[in-house]
């Protein structure tokens, strides 16, 4: 009988850290989805290139600055700026890093504290985390000098940049209800309109910079920011380097506790987010019905037209304010449409004819009117049997859209003409206003039905399907130029009257642009209404493949 053999032991792998999990896992996810396509992976080595060169850019100009007396406010500036952009960032770009969303882990069981740290970790991997280092890294080597201001060269940059990323999270941790609500999405796809406004902001900054005296106007902002993580690092530095080592500590141990403070916020948002209830879950309360019902239709049905008209009318209202993209859309055309040549008059170098701008932009909103209702348009379509039915369709829409636009661009042609101070020109621009807008909206009107295209509905940023972006730019830009071409007369007829020095008939502008854009926006409908209705079919297939 042989004797029973003991089982052997088996050595058991070692169990990876967290941190290291998270990042291979970050990597991982960023390579296959670098695969996807070739666009996608074209843009990210565009980006690294950019990036690259920005950076080194920027760097060469910090050394350069070595010694200057205007150093020490460009580079804490600029750090304050870069960690109010961190800052702003999730809020707007809530799906820029998709593999950090802490909302996906709310099933694992995984401890706060660890997970904190390698999520922090993991979230330093990308070109936005490198470029933050590198920007800090330029920024102390314009204000570092002596063995003081290096050695704290030394903490400071992985500090400013550390502490950068740890705010973005814990931001982005705090809100993750509402970036990944209806809310959050409406407010991400505005994004665009914040940095044209932020542009215009800059431009007007930097004009009047350069009227007060240069960077020595920015002292008073520096002195604060320089006390503000993580600025306040770049700010021990050049208070080392000037022999105040005391200014500079206090500033240093300032940021790190700072850092520290933002990765217990985080940890707190986690938590909350792991235990708690997402509000989306809970039942609606008992007389929400009723509610619902007493709301109705309410001043929109007592204000609009009975019948068809005053049912599409308030369909596109509705859409206005309850589609993203058609909210974004209006919201950045209303916004840009104002803020250029408002800008532009209160700088002294604008024209009141910028009010056009204005027109221009709100015309657009026309375009592609049956893009917006995506395959819903089936039961529009349902509903047009004949030339006619589609003109009151066609009619109806760009009432409800001249119902803002309108008003609104007699509002910015009086403010601009008022910041200007040329109120004698408020007629002729008026009327040029009115009659660029008619243009755009009628032509707006043909190539809806000429060009139409799918805007998809759950793709972000994107607003026009793959394979029809070349529809997307006959429309739009056959459009405008056609618009262009139209209002010729209008613009010939007030070259002519200002050449010849009839300056008294000019106010004739006012109604003869009124009467000659409400002309275009007839002929438009009348000519698109036909082209509708033969195109049914071929309209709800361009417009459902988003």
């Amino acid at each position: 009988m042989s004797a029973a053999t003991s089982p052997v032991p088996t050595a058991t792998a070692p169990v990876p850290s967290l941190t290291s999990v998270f990042v291979r896992l970050k990597l991982s996810l960023l390579k296959n989805g670098l695969r996807q396509s070739g666009g996608r992976t074209a843009a990210y080595i565009l980006s690294i290139v950019f990036g690259a060169l920005f950076a080194a850019g920027i760097v060469l100009t910090f050394v350069l600055m070595r010694g200057n007396a205007d150093a020490d406010t460009v580079a804490i500036l600029l750090i304050g700026a870069l960690a109010l952009a961190w800052t702003v960032m999730p809020l707007f770009i809530p799906s820029g890093d998709e593999t950090l969303d802490p909302s996906r882990l709310v099933m694992l069981p995984l401890q706060p504290r660890p997970l904190v740290r390698a999520l922090l970790v993991a979230s330093l991997v990308g070109v936005g985390p490198v470029l933050t280092l590198v920007l800090a890294l330029g920024a102390v080597l314009s204000v570092a000098h002596g063995a003081a201001g290096t050695v704290l060269a030394v903490l400071a940059v992985p500090l400013a940049a550390v502490t950068c990323v740890a705010l973005s999270r814990a931001v982005a941790a705090a809100n993750v209800r509402l970036l990944t609500s209806r809310k959050g999405r409406d407010l991400a796809l505005l994004s665009g309109l914040v940095i044209a406004v932020g542009m215009q902001f800059v431009n007007f900054a930097a004009q009047r910079l350069g009227q007060a005296g240069g960077l020595e106007s920015l002292e008073p902002a520096t002195a604060v920011v320089g006390w503000l993580p993580p600025a306040a690092a770049i700010g021990a530095v050049d208070a080392a380097s000037q022999g105040d080592y005391a200014v500079a500590a206090a500033r240093l141990l300032l940021t790190a506790a700072a850092l520290v403070g933002l990765l217990y916020w985080w940890q707190r948002s986690l938590v909350r987010l792991m235990v708690e209830p997402d509000g989306s879950t809970i039942g609606a309360a008992p007389d929400a019905g009723a509610q619902d019902k007493s709301a109705g239709s309410g001043l929109l049905a007592r204000i609009l037209p009975a019948g068809r008209t005053g049912t599409v009318m308030e369909r596109a209202l509705r859409y206005i304010w309850r589609d993203p993209k058609t909210k974004a859309a209006w919201v950045t055309s209303l916004a840009i449409g104002l803020i250029v040549p408002l800008f532009n008059a209160f700088q002294g170098a604008g024209s009141v004819y910028f009010a056009c701008f204005a027109s221009g932009m709100l015309g657009m909103l026309m375009y592609n009117q049956f893009g917006q209702d995506s395959s819903a348009f089936w039961m529009v379509a349902q509903t047009i049997s004949t030339a006619a039915d589609a003109y009151a369709e066609l009619r109806a829409r760009a009432m409800a859209l001249l119902m803002i636009t309108l008003p609104f661009t007699v509002l910015v042609t009086a403010l601009t003409a008022g910041v200007l101070g040329d109120w004698a020109k408020l007629p002729e621009a008026l009327g040029l206003s009115l009659g660029l807008l008619g243009a755009m909206v009628g032509t707006g009107a043909v190539t809806s039905a000429s060009f139409p295209y799918s805007i998809p509905q759950d793709s972000g940023y994107k607003n026009v399907a793959p394979g029809q972006g070349g529809l997307a730019w006959m429309s739009i830009m056959g459009g405008m130029l056609a618009a262009g071409v139209l209002c010729s007369p209008l613009i010939g007829a007030t070259i002519y009257l200002h050449v010849s020095d009839r300056q008294s008939l000019l106010w004739l502008l006012l109604p003869a642009g009124l009467l000659y854009g409400a002309l275009l926006v007839l002929a438009g409908l009348k000519l698109a209404a036909p082209r509708t209705a033969k195109r049914l079919p071929e309209i709800l297939a361009s417009v459902s493949k988003g």
